[in-house]
């Protein structure tokens, strides 16, 4: 049973944040993870945070556990500090559940 997060983003650094994808991509798939919708907000209507938002996205997994392996990855980790720490400043979890 996949495991999907719709996750809300904020990024300051648009370019930034792209090469962070492209980084993390393989290390995604190493682990069976995808992305399956994406979305760049230009308004948000209603929110239960205070945090703002200006991308959505889905992301999936084979199950927890791979996606667990997957953030705890030291290569992921190495890649998230150079490039998705500096270019976004805030991250909402939307929803996270089983398919």
């Amino acid at each position: 049973m996949r495991y999907e997060m719709l996750v809300g983003l904020h990024v300051e650094d648009h370019e930034g944040y792209e090469n962070y994808r492209k980084e993390m991509k393989p290390i995604l798939s190493r682990y069976g993870g995808r992305f399956g919708y994406d979305f760049i907000v230009s308004e948000v209507l209603k929110s239960e945070t205070e945090k703002p938002i200006n991308r959505v996205f889905t992301i999936s997994f084979q199950d927890e556990a791979s996606k667990d392996g997957f953030f705890a990855d030291e290569s992921y980790l190495d890649v998230r500090k150079r490039f998705l720490e500096k270019s976004v400043t805030d991250t909402t979890i939307i929803a996270a559940y089983h398919q």
